[in-house]
């Protein structure tokens, strides 16, 4: 670790304007990075929190498509001291570079070269906003200096039947160079040690910033670019010799444990964003919210605290291995395996099992709810059910491919006829 009374100057970017389409309905009317997870946060809360737990808190949110809710959102949970320089804000595309919309990761960062002017950072710490995680930034910038290159690239092992999911890296025996980096290959080879494996990128990058200019720079008159960090910057700087992997596994965060430390998720699909939350729910969960020493950070409502009410038609609630957040009544009903956010009312009779209700759903009498994800404001009337039986629920709403249902916000959903 270097010397903390010599810590270089640093500005983080967040970059939270993609579309979401695969987390659709979810996405319809908020960004991708709103989404909200795990009862009370929203995606992008993890992200920040990682930067703001590593000391750096100078962070702007580049944002794009159906934002408001994010921008609100923001404003409301990052109110750090202005006194000491730090903030977090929402920078939304100004088409400062002419009149055009960000029209990739990399040109997002070209349009707003006016930030970094202003702050005139050493390095530029490049975060995406939608993944589940904790890492502690400060050892990514220490291996990044150790390395003496200009990018350095988080990167992790995922099963390489995902590899076209990811930027893939391949890297020497002996050294963090990376010799080789494809953006979302479908034959990717596997890993000498683990043939099944490859190297992923997370998403995550450090740059210097003056190399960083210099390509988005270069980046922005190329007309055959698609203007993107992993599409395109990244193999440029590998072809240069100036690219390094930071080997995520090296990674030691406060407060973790063996069972859930190097947790990462890349929730950009309807199936990976149900499994992420029923990550959360087991008595020793895999990733783990109740880590005092590196909280996640997040807005939180006025409410009352969550009630488990035994109601006579019913008998006593019964609640195993969920998530429970505040303002949820539980009224004689079953509940397996679920994460219920805030402001949720579950009523006497009604039975979920690997469920995920977003905020301030309520769920009627003697409902049955299967392997689902219900959004905010939803209305489930007695005796409906959901998950049940799929060639039904496909012919009204959206099922993943793995079969879970998304019902979309302020949805009333009726009992079968």
């Amino acid at each position: 670790m270097l010397n903390e009374g010599h810590r270089p100057r640093v500005l983080s970017m967040v970059l939270a304007g993609g579309e979401g389409k695969r987390l659709m309905p979810l996405t319809a009317q908020r960004a991708k990075p709103a989404v909200p997870f795990g009862g009370r946060y929203r995606l992008i809360d993890f992200a920040i929190s990682n930067l703001v737990n590593s000391g750096y808190r100078k962070i702007v949110v580049l944002t794009q498509y159906k934002s408001h809710s994010l921008d609100v959102h923001i404003s409301r949970t990052w109110k750090l001291s202005s006194e000491l320089g730090s903030y977090v804000t929402t920078v939304p595309a100004q088409m400062r570079r002419g009149p055009q919309w960000f029209m990739g990761s990399l040109d997002a960062i070209y349009q707003n070269f006016n930030l970094i002017d202003d702050e005139r950072p050493e390095h530029i710490v490049v975060f995406g906003a939608d993944h589940i995680y904790r890492i502690d930034a400060r050892q990514m910038l220490d291996a990044h200096l150790e390395s003496g290159g200009g990018a350095t690239v988080a990167g992790i092992r995922v099963p390489r039947s995902e590899s076209s999911q990811f930027g893939v890296i391949t890297v020497g025996a002996d050294s963090p160079r990376i010799l080789d980096f494809q953006e979302k290959p479908v034959d990717a080879v596997g890993l000498p040690d683990s043939p099944d494996e490859v190297l992923a990128s997370m998403g995550n990058y450090i740059f210097s910033t003056e190399l960083l200019m210099d390509m988005a720079s270069e980046d922005a008159g190329n007309e055959q670019s698609k203007h993107d960090i992993g599409g395109d910057l990244i193999p440029r700087l590998v072809e240069r010799g100036d690219a390094n992997v930071y080997d995520f596994t090296t990674n030691v965060v406060p407060g973790e444990t063996d069972g859930n430390r190097h947790y990462w998720r890349d929730v950009g699909t309807l199936d990976s964003y149900f499994e992420a939350n029923l990550d959360l729910v087991q008595p020793e969960p895999i990733f783990d919210l109740y880590n005092p020493l590196w909280p996640i950070f997040s807005y939180s409502r006025n409410l009352p605290p969550a009630k488990f009410v035994a109601d006579w038609r019913s008998g006593d609630p019964g609640v195993k291995n969920s998530v429970v957040s505040a303002g949820v009544i539980v009224s004689g009903a079953r509940v397996s395996n679920s994460v219920l956010s805030v402001g949720a009312h579950i009523h006497h009779g009604a039975d979920l099992e690997n469920v995920v209700i977003l905020d301030d759903v309520e769920v009627g009498p003697n409902a049955v709810l299967r392997n689902c994800v219900v959004d905010k404001n939803v209305k489930i009337e007695d005796g409906a059910q959901i998950g049940v039986d799929l060639d039904a629920d496909a012919s009204k709403y959206t099922v993943s491919a793995g079969g879970v249902v998304v019902i979309p916000k302020a949805q009333a959903i009726a009992p079968p006829v």
